[in-house]
């Protein structure tokens, strides 16, 4: 599962990298960046197949629309690519709804015999990487509208299979446009995706205190 992540960059970083801008009552109201321990619940920018010429600031953990309310999205903060096209949820947002999920980093725990110990896994060809993702729009009963996302997890590569069971779908830099190309059947992109090549990530231990939702600081990042 990937359930903690960072991007620590700037917002004008992140619009040169995906040649699109921010909605600045978004920007205003979240202000997402930068964040060195992004968790469920978070507001966190990604580019759906909508609307790729700007960043949108969605909610992470997917709320399909069909919900009675936004709890469920704590349970849908992954999802497995194996099964994506047996679930109803996931296999109507592959098809309509699919959108990148830009990161710097992502953190997961090996259990050791101190107890689980946070590592910090990165790409060293990319300052700033993708997962593949999904969103939905979901609407209260009192008519609060919430854009929501999940991100794709799939089988770790052999660097990472060590330290955990799951590890997110990053793409390619030339995957990027295919994910959000509407043309492409979904099968065909679900076949595409791969572990990252473990030649181009890297990993190191990071500070327990990751682990606490309300920490977030640059020293999170840092190598111990």
């Amino acid at each position: 599962m990937c359930g903690r992540s960072s991007l620590t960059v700037t917002e004008k970083e992140l619009e040169a990298r995906f040649n699109a801008t921010f909605y600045s009552d978004e920007l205003k109201t979240y202000n997402p960046l930068p964040n060195y321990n992004v968790a469920p619940t978070h507001y966190h920018p990604v580019i759906t197949n909508k609307e790729q010429n700007h960043i949108r600031l969605f909610r992470w953990g997917l709320i399909p629309f069909w919900a009675k309310d936004l709890k469920i999205g704590y349970k849908m903060i992954n999802a497995r690519i194996e099964t994506i096209l047996e679930k109803n949820t996931f296999k109507n947002a592959l098809r309509k709804k699919r959108c990148l999920v830009p990161l710097d980093g992502f953190y997961e725990w090996k259990k050791t015999s101190e107890g689980k110990q946070p590592y910090r896994i990165q790409t060293t060809d990319q300052k700033i990487f993708c997962c593949a993702g999904l969103w939905e729009i979901w609407q209260s009963p009192k008519d609060e509208v919430i854009e929501s996302f999940t991100i794709i997890t799939q089988e770790p590569n052999d660097l990472l299979k060590d330290v955990h069971n799951r590890m997110p779908a990053i793409l390619l830099p030339e995957q990027e446009k295919l994910w959000l190309d509407d043309t492409v059947p979904p099968e065909e992109l679900l076949n595409m995706i791969e572990p990252y090549p473990e030649n181009l990530l890297k990993l190191y231990p990071v500070d327990k205190r990751v682990g606490k939702v309300s920490e977030n600081d640059k020293d999170l990042i840092e190598p111990i």
